[in-house]
């Protein structure tokens, strides 16, 4: 589209699924290059994911990716500093479709003290390959999974004063 004030429609069908499964939740997406993007509040996350894996409409079975953002000084706005990205695939109808979730920390982020904004809810129980992912964005961000099995650093030593991809 050439007119940057147009409608972008979201075609996906996963939208529409999603939406009607849960109308009374705050639910944003998004395309860009032919990739969706649903937008779930951080609350609502693990029951979003959960339909997404195992509705018959979606059958999302397999979850390639699980990465984390640091949007701080970034040139757009945003829903919140950091982001979480859940890459999922459909293999049955080759579909990827990602799942993206904002937090905003409610204390400095020095990454020592634990910041109680910043925790998920671990996509481990529906998807255990999410265990080292989420590890890693635990020790890259310092963003906590709860119900994880096995929460500890993976990259760094126990230790390691700081979250290396935090921007400050």
């Amino acid at each position: 589209m050439s007119d940057a004030n147009a409608k972008t429609v979201l075609d996906h069908p996963t939208f529409k699924l999603v939406k009607e499964a849960f109308p009374a939740k705050r639910l944003r997406g998004t395309e860009f290059r032919g990739q969706s993007t649903l937008i779930v509040e951080p609350g609502d996350l693990h029951e979003v994911m959960a339909f997404l894996r195992d509705d018959a409409g979606t059958q999302y079975n397999f979850l390639s990716d699980v990465v984390g953002i640091d949007y701080l000084n970034y040139p757009a706005p945003m829903s919140g500093r950091f982001a979480v990205i859940y890459n999922l695939i459909a293999f049955a109808r080759d579909d990827r479709f990602f799942v993206k979730t904002f937090l905003n920390p409610s204390l400095p982020t020095d990454g020592i003290v634990e910041d109680p904004a910043l925790y998920l809810d671990s996509v481990t129980d529906l998807w255990p390959g999410a265990e080292w992912p989420e590890r890693e964005v635990f020790d890259m961000l310092g963003i906590r999974f709860r119900n994880h099995p096995d929460l500890r650093r993976i990259l760094t030593w126990e230790a390691f004063p700081a979250h290396p991809l935090r921007k400050d």
